[in-house]
C-alpha cells in the first residue's frame, strides 16, 4: 500500500514577531487524514502559535504549510475559503451572549456556508445532542458552565462541516470537573476518524488518543513519536518536561 497523502504538509515553518521574539524554529510536521497529532510542550514553546499558523490567524515568517493541497503561502490563496474546511476550538470559548446555544451553532452555516434555515437548525440540533447538550439547546451562554460552552463551541466549529479541527488547549480554562466532558467530545470525534491537531496539557488524553503526539520546546520540534514510544523515549528535554507535569 501506498502512504496517504498528507492533509496538513507544513515544511520549515518560521515566525520571528517584530519585537524579535523568535517562535518557530524550521518547524516540519506532516498530517495524514483521519488522524490525531497532539501537541505539548511547556508554556511559550511556540505549540498555541504552530497551531494558529495552520489557518494562518498567525502568519509565517517563512516556510511553506500546505493544506488539503492548497499552499496557504501563496498569496493568491483565498485564507477565508480553505478556513470554511477547518473548525478552530479555542481556550476562550468566544460565543455570542444574547445567542442560544442553538442559535450559536446555527449562526455560521446560515452566514457562511447559505444554508436553508430550516436544514441549519436540524444539523445544528444533531451537534448538540452529539456533545451533550439536547437538553440545553435553548440556554443561553450565561446560563451554561463552562465545560457546555466549550462543548457548544466544539459544536458550532462542527457546523461547518470541517475536514480538520484544530484544538488550542480547550481544557485550560476549565474547572478541573468539567475537563473530562469536553475530552470525551473530542474522543468520540477521535473515533469518528476526524482529522484533529489538538495543543494540551492532557497527557492521559494523548496517551488514549492520539496516533503522535509531538514534543515542541523554545520554538523547535524536538520529537515526535507514537504515544507508546513518545512516553517511554528517554530524551532529557521530554524528560525534563514530563517530571514537572505528571
Amino acid at each position: 500500500m501506498t502512504n496517504p497523502k498528507p492533509i496538513i504538509k507544513a515544511r520549515h515553518v518560521d515566525k520571528t514577531y517584530p519585537n524579535g521574539c523568535h517562535a518557530l524554529k524550521q518547524v516540519s510536521l506532516d498530517v495524514i487524514p483521519g488522524e490525531v497529532v497532539v501537541i505539548i510542550g511547556p508554556s511559550g514553546s511556540g505549540k498555541s502559535t504552530f497551531l494558529r499558523t495552520l489557518n494562518q490567524l498567525e502568519t509565517i515568517s517563512s516556510g511553506s504549510i500546505v493544506m488539503d493541497g492548497v499552499n496557504l503561502t501563496d498569496k493568491k490563496t483565498n485564507i477565508n475559503h480553505v478556513r470554511k474546511d477547518v473548525g478552530m476550538v479555542f481556550q476562550q470559548f468566544n460565543l455570542f451572549p444574547h445567542k442560544t446555544a442553538l442559535g450559536n451553532v446555527m449562526m455560521s452555516p446560515i452566514k457562511v456556508l447559505k444554508e436553508r434555515q430550516d436544514e441549519a437548525e436540524q444539523h445544528a440540533r444533531e451537534l448538540l445532542t452529539r456533545v451533550g447538550l439536547a437538553d440545553r439547546m435553548d440556554n443561553y451562554p450565561s446560563r451554561l458552565s463552562g465545560g457546555q460552552q466549550q462543548r457548544v463551541a466544539i459544536a458550532r466549529a462542527l457546523a461547518m462541516r470541517p475536514k480538520i479541527m484544530l484544538f488550542d488547549e480547550p481544557t485550560s480554562a476549565l474547572d478541573p470537573e468539567m475537563v473530562g466532558e469536553v475530552l470525551d467530545v473530542m474522543k468520540g470525534l477521535a473515533n469518528d476518524g476526524m482529522t484533529m491537531v489538538v495543543v494540551t496539557h492532557e497527557m492521559n488524553f494523548a496517551k488514549e488518543v492520539a496516533d503522535r503526539v509531538v514534543f515542541m520546546e523554545e520554538g523547535e520540534l524536538i520529537l515526535e513519536e507514537t504515544p507508546e514510544r513518545f512516553f517511554s523515549s528517554r530524551h532529557p528535554r521530554l524528560q525534563r518536561f514530563l517530571g514537572q507535569v505528571l
